[in-house]
């Protein structure tokens, strides 16, 4: 890991049964760290110096349901959602602030469940999802989902963690 933080973690607890705040903010930042890191030797993502802001919301699936409905036009819940502060291909420099990453517990803890998955493994994996999608990573067509889900594979595997597309349908 690097001295510095690859990134400045910004964490709100905004609804739902989270537990112990500092453990999710620990668990967050070895994985924006690690994505960092991936982001930087594997694909030449170019970086700033000065560590660029990250949000994370903590959220319930009624939260979840709300926002989804509104900026997606989708109200149900979802498992994680992000929003770039400013657009952002693959490859393009990032500037000062990243953008928000909202994840819903219930969702996660279910589909972890349903994975048979600890929680937090689970959770570690969707903030490596969101964060890939500030970067402009997505999983729309075909060929794209295969580049992130492989880039999230690959972080995954640099924390011991399983692949999340092993056995399952992607996220």
């Amino acid at each position: 890991m690097s001295a510095q933080p690859a990134v400045t973690l910004e964490l709100a607890v905004e609804a739902g049964e989270w537990g112990d705040p500092d453990g999710i903010e620990a668990l967050a930042v070895t994985a924006l760290d690690a994505a960092v890191q991936d982001l930087v030797r594997c694909e030449a993502q170019p970086f700033p110096v000065d560590p660029p802001e990250v949000s994370l919301v903590l959220a319930d699936d009624a939260m979840m349901t709300d926002i989804n409905g509104q900026w997606r036009n989708q109200p149900k819940p979802t498992n994680v959602l992000s929003f770039p502060a400013f657009p952002l291909q693959p490859g393009g420099k990032p500037g000062p602030m990243l953008g928000d990453i909202i994840l819903a517990r219930e969702t996660i803890e279910r589909e972890a469940a349903d994975l048979g998955k600890p929680v937090n493994e689970h959770i570690t994996h969707l903030i490596v999802h969101g964060f890939l999608h500030l970067f402009g990573y997505d999983h729309i067509e075909n060929a794209d989902a295969e580049k992130m889900e492989a880039i999230e594979t690959r972080i995954l595997t640099s924390l011991n963690l399983s692949d999340p597309y092993g056995d399952t349908e992607p996220v």
